[in-house]
């Protein structure tokens, strides 16, 4: 029986599909084993390699993995079910099958050891990206890539030549009889060669041949991108903002513009140029604009939320009389917007550092933004003391905070069984 590739999608005329999993338990005691019967087929429905879906089960299950090619036995160490693999199998799908953009499967990695990435490109849409090398499967992807990847670099090689041997004219017979030992052969064997000409000069062969050409461009520019330097990669991806919010298309890109950090991979530097680009004296309305296109870069990654806040900090240098005021209620619109996390502001503010702007600017900004820092830290040690008696804290503790008022205030509410009624206000002085 088969099912959709992706499962998402309910639609049982999808042209993309895959075998169900069949899975078998084998062995007893420590030495019990699962077996996946179907892998080859599976895998070849996706166009990955068997071993790359087989590996990603024992990362996921922190099991051992065993592959028999030659008996086409692939083995995850324990017992598991069918239903539980097919459902990991759909991570491994979304991960490193469907493309980004327009979640289609038709998808070939590229991988590049020398540069320790793995490329994305996407026949249905055109995109191309890297993939987020953080999963332990792309350190076996990286050791192991795709035959694929490499028998379609010696083809175009082989083209390549034969294509300046036909350039050559006359010459070519010469040149072939240099580079070819069985050439006497394959003059005498005209049929062969005929029939060769006439497969390159057909509509259709010429049509493959272009299309061949125009993909193997694409790897080469996605190569070339790469090797350039880290402030040039940089540069390219600002001057591409840049162009989407003079097009007027910067409103729905946030797709575009993560794609084109992942294919440069400045993905983690994306919040510092966005801050420059699409932030100015009106930060406060803009984070609620563009919290989409933050959140891209800056959801559970706390490098990108490092620059996001060495953006900030460029930000308030350029305007210093409207912003510098305004740190503490900033930060806490970015801390709402789930772009910061408690423990990366925490980590910034322990620390005054002069990267983005002059020390003593910096000094000013932390200072300002003392109060809500104090906030957080109290915050989170009354968190932490109601772990142990949590009913009676959330009855008793209320954390306020008023933008209009731009005041923060941790209300502590006794509770009304006690003889003497208080309520203890802390305020932070106004920002």
């Amino acid at each position: 029986m088969s099912v959709n590739v992706n499962r998402s999608v309910s639609d049982q005329f999808y042209r993309y599909k895959m075998p169900r999993l069949i899975a078998k338990v084998e062995g007893k005691g420590n030495g019990i084993k699962t077996v996946i019967v179907n892998m080859v087929d599976v895998a070849k429905a996706l166009n990955r390699p068997p071993t790359y879906p087989t590996k990603f089960f024992g990362c996921e299950l922190g099991a051992q993995t065993q592959f028999d090619a030659k008996n086409d036995r692939y083995i995850v160490n324990g017992s598991h079910e069918a239903n539980k693999l097919q459902d990991m199998l759909d991570g491994f799908i979304r991960k490193f099958v469907l493309c980004p953009e327009c979640d289609n499967p038709e998808t070939d990695l590229h991988v590049n050891p020398k540069k320790q990435t793995i490329g994305n490109s996407c026949k249905a849409c055109g995109y191309r990206g890297m993939l987020d090398t953080r999963h332990k499967l792309c350190t076996f992807i990286l050791k192991n890539p795709p035959e694929n990847d490499s028998g379609s670099v010696k083809k175009e090689k082989e083209k390549k030549n034969r294509k300046k041997d036909k350039e050559n004219g006359s010459s070519s017979g010469e040149a072939g009889n240099h580079n070819d030992i069985d050439a006497p052969e394959a003059v005498q064997d005209g049929d062969d060669d005929d029939e060769d000409w006439a497969e390159e000069t057909t509509e259709e062969a010429q049509r493959r041949r272009m299309e061949e050409i125009s993909d193997h461009a694409k790897n080469l520019t996605l190569t070339e991108d790469l090797e350039k330097t880290l402030e040039e990669r940089v540069n390219m991806f600002y001057n591409f903002v840049k162009q989407k919010k003079e097009d007027g298309a910067i409103d729905t890109a946030d797709k575009e513009i993560l794609a084109e950090a992942e294919r440069l991979d400045v993905k983690a530097m994306g919040p510092l140029i966005l801050s420059e680009l699409l932030f100015d004296e009106n930060i406060r309305d803009q984070i609620k604009k563009y919290k989409r296109h933050f959140l891209r870069f800056c959801h559970n990654n706390k490098k990108a939320q490092k620059y996001l806040l060495g953006g900030f900090e460029c930000l308030v240098k350029l305007h210093q009389a409207q912003l510098l005021p305004r740190v503490s209620i900033v930060l806490k619109d970015l801390y709402d917007a789930d772009l910061l996390e408690e423990d990366v502001i925490l980590a910034w503010a322990e620390k005054v550092s002069k990267k983005y702007v002059s020390k003593e600017l910096a000094k000013e900004i932390h200072a300002k933004a003392a109060p809500f820092v104090k906030w957080l830290k109290e915050a989170e040690e009354e968190s932490e003391g109601s772990d142990e008696e949590e009913d009676e804290e959330d009855e008793n503790l209320e954390v306020v905070y008023s933008p209009s008022a731009r005041e923060l205030k941790v209300e502590t509410v006794k509770p009304e069984k006690a003889d003497n009624k208080e309520e203890d206000d802390i305020d932070i002085d106004a920002i």
